[in-house]
């Protein structure tokens, strides 16, 4: 045991031992993208709670998007102390395996286009689209990779925003109806 430890061969074999080791934990390693999961969240009680505290209408999917996992909802503050809306998504896998992120926010947060622009992170835009008959006004942050499609109502701010592209946000806009609001 004594010839290992000492002198360059000893030092040459513990070199050796080390290099192996971290091959070994390097190519049995997971990657990270195998059998991602994704975890999936209930929304509809963040969207009823959040129809009980506002007074405008809310609107919320009536069916997710085809192999769409909602993986996030909140009801925060916005900038005026008013209640906001979010809702997110991991998209369908796209190609490539990837999945992209999508999100619904609506909120009465006033200034209206101040709110818009702090969610689309841009106040300029780049277009309008038809979406089920309604107007909405298209924003893009390239530096980002950010997609936003802000809707402005009567009463609140609609944008579904991500890193998705075009077709799939139209797709989330699509599902969006106005939801009854709660009698007791």
């Amino acid at each position: 045991m004594r010839r290992f430890t000492q002198g360059f061969y000893g030092y040459a074999f513990a070199l050796l031992v080390c290099m192996g080791l971290a091959v070994i934990i390097v190519v049995s390693a997971p990657t990270g993208r195998e059998g991602q999961h994704v975890p999936r969240l209930d929304y509809t009680i963040t969207v009823a709670n959040y129809n009980r505290s506002v007074p405008h209408e809310v609107r919320a999917p009536a069916k997710d998007p085809a192999d769409w996992i909602p993986n996030s909802n909140r009801i925060a503050k916005g900038a005026d102390g008013s209640s906001v809306l979010s809702v997110g998504y991991a998209t369908a896998p796209d190609a490539e395996g990837e999945r992209h992120h999508a999100m619904i926010v609506q909120g009465s947060e006033k200034p209206a286009p101040a709110f818009a622009s702090r969610i689309a992170n841009t106040d300029k835009a780049i277009g309008t689209v038809q979406i089920a008959g309604e107007s909405w006004e298209k924003r893009f942050r390239e530096d980002k990779n950010q997609r936003t499609l802000v809707r402005f109502l009567p009463d609140a701010t609609l944008m579904v925003t991500g890193t998705a592209d075009w077709p799939e946000l139209t797709a989330l806009a699509t599902t969006l109806k106005p939801q009854p609001k709660p009698t007791s």
